[in-house]
């Protein structure tokens, strides 16, 4: 995966012009204002996290009697995010730090706390787009460095500076990452810039792409000597192959906190929506998505099933 040059989404990066946009949901768009009785669009990005969170708002919606169109797995970020500014979709689950790509704001401190880079991300949207941001999960599915959980109580790693501690102490490592991993301003550099260690080229594994599952696995099983793996804050592999995150208590990386944003006209024309949603939402934190994110990625559940079982056990369906 290349060099981070837009926003992202839980697995992907959206590459794609504008025009190009246009085509990929060209004879969605329709004209006019929200209404009571029209069905809400819910729309999602195509990664296991999107269809998960995507399913939640559109059962939720529906069990309340919304009545909702299924646009699920529309694309990666550009797509689905310029689906919802000219109106072919109605709603969908984004991330807060995207936002600071969005607004060309990636620089900006205030992306590093969740509830600080909620509001921003409320406040712009809302005055440049009309677009509304419902409360977010209290969950962060942001870059981490995950190790095996033996391999961390043994050598008394539990945050990003016991990790840098070790390193600089000449603790053993190889670390299995993407390239964006390793290279992006925003990844690797800005943990050791923050934490104060730096990893030479022989203590990284850098792969082309960025499925974490493989970086994950390659930790979990030792293979070709890697004791360590980038990863992402609620990956679902995470329990399922004993690993464990690394805590960034120095808050050296940007928060992703996902939320639904939705068209303000159809929070007007559906206002029960907004409260319900924040219920759902409300219930996902960071553990919590992991262990749902794995029930799709590892047991191979469908995401439907999964947000249905979900929202029953919270006593929302």
């Amino acid at each position: 995966m290349r060099k981070v040059t837009g926003p992202r989404s839980n697995r992907n990066k959206g590459g794609f012009t504008r025009r190009a946009v246009g085509r990929a949901f060209a004879g969605l768009l329709v004209a006019g204002r929200a209404r009571a009785g029209a069905p809400v669009r819910v729309g999602s990005k195509d990664d296991t996290e999107g269809a998960l969170l995507g399913n939640l708002i559109l059962f939720a919606l529906r069990r309340a009697g919304i009545p909702v169109e299924d646009r699920l797995g529309l694309g990666p970020t550009r797509i689905i995010r310029t689906a919802l500014i000219e109106g072919a979709i109605d709603i969908y689950p984004e991330y807060t730090g995207n936002s600071a790509f969005f607004f060309n704001l990636q620089t900006d401190p205030v992306w590093r706390d969740l509830q600080a880079g909620y509001e921003r991300a409320r406040s712009l949207d809302l005055q440049r787009n009309r677009l509304v941001w419902l409360p977010p999960a209290p969950a962060n599915n942001t870059w981490a460095i995950a190790l095996r959980q033996a391999f961390a109580a043994q050598n008394g790693l539990a945050t990003m500076a016991d990790f840098a501690r070790w390193v600089n102490s000449g603790g053993k490592l190889l670390l299995a990452a993407s390239a964006e991993f390793v290279e992006s301003p925003a990844a690797l550099p800005t943990f050791e810039a923050v934490y104060g260690f730096r990893l030479t080229a022989s203590q990284i594994i850098s792969l082309a792409g960025g499925n974490t599952a493989a970086t994950l696995r390659a930790a979990a099983e030792g293979i070709s000597g890697v004791n360590a793996a980038m990863a992402y804050s609620t990956d679902g592999a995470l329990a399922a192959l004993n690993m464990v995150i690394l805590s960034d208590t120095k808050k050296a990386q940007v928060v992703y906190a996902p939320a639904p944003v939705a068209r303000q006209a159809v929070l007007d024309a559906y206002p029960s929506a907004a409260n319900l949603l924040a219920a759902v939402f409300r219930g996902l934190d960071t553990v919590t998505l992991q262990r749902l994110n794995a029930r799709i990625a590892v047991d191979g559940e469908e995401a439907g099933q999964v947000a249905r079982a979900f929202l029953k056990e919270k006593g929302l369906a």
